[in-house]
């Protein structure tokens, strides 16, 4: 990489700090809401999604259950042709979704009514489809994304990456997950040599 295009890459760089520092604004209404759900939940955190969504949603769902809450990811689509059988009535289930307009996670929604199934959205748009058919809504909205066309999921991606490490880790801090707990569920590499 030459210099003249290392300012280029850093400019990019620069729009994701941006929209990561202005969630550090946003009210986020429902998420102490969802935190005490979580907190008296019985069952799993399920995350679902397709796409980059989807790639966050794993991510994430790895996050929860290495810090203490017990999470699975399960595909949308996947979701549509018979991995609904994974979540369970005591699961809470967020679907991830940024423009909250995603068919197949709408399509997802009568069947976890169904199955009374907690529903909660995460997306970009509090009056989207998704968020006005789930129980709770969580808003986490950027201005635009990172790149020259304002499309690639970038800013997006990262802004639900951020808040929901974010909330992995206050729900872990709450439980008073220890070195200890991190350690059991980290037998293996560096990390779980450095948790004991």
């Amino acid at each position: 990489m030459n210099n003249s295009t290392l300012p280029l890459l850093k400019n990019y760089m620069r729009k994701e700090h941006q929209a990561i520092g202005e969630l550090l604004t946003a009210p986020f209404p429902g998420m102490e809401m969802l935190i005490d759900i979580i907190l008296g939940a019985k069952g799993r955190v399920v995350f679902v999604g397709i796409g980059k969504s989807g790639h966050i949603g794993k991510k994430l769902a790895a996050t929860f259950a290495s810090t203490g809450t017990p999470a699975i990811f399960v595909h949308g689509t996947e979701a549509l042709h018979g991995d609904l059988g994974m979540i369970h009535r005591d699961d809470i289930a967020i679907l991830l979704s940024n423009s909250g307009e995603t068919q197949e996670m709408l399509a997802l929604l009568p069947s976890l009514k169904k199955m009374a199934v907690r529903r909660v959205a995460f997306t970009g748009n509090r009056h989207s489809s998704l968020a006005m058919a789930c129980d709770l809504a969580i808003e986490i909205r950027v201005e635009t994304e990172a790149d020259d066309l304002g499309l690639a999921p970038s800013s997006s991606s990262t802004a639900v990456l951020v808040v929901g490490d974010a909330l992995a880790l206050t729900l872990s801090h709450l439980k008073q997950f220890t070195r200890q707990n991190f350690g059991l569920y980290h037998p293996g590499g560096t990390l779980g040599k450095r948790a004991v």
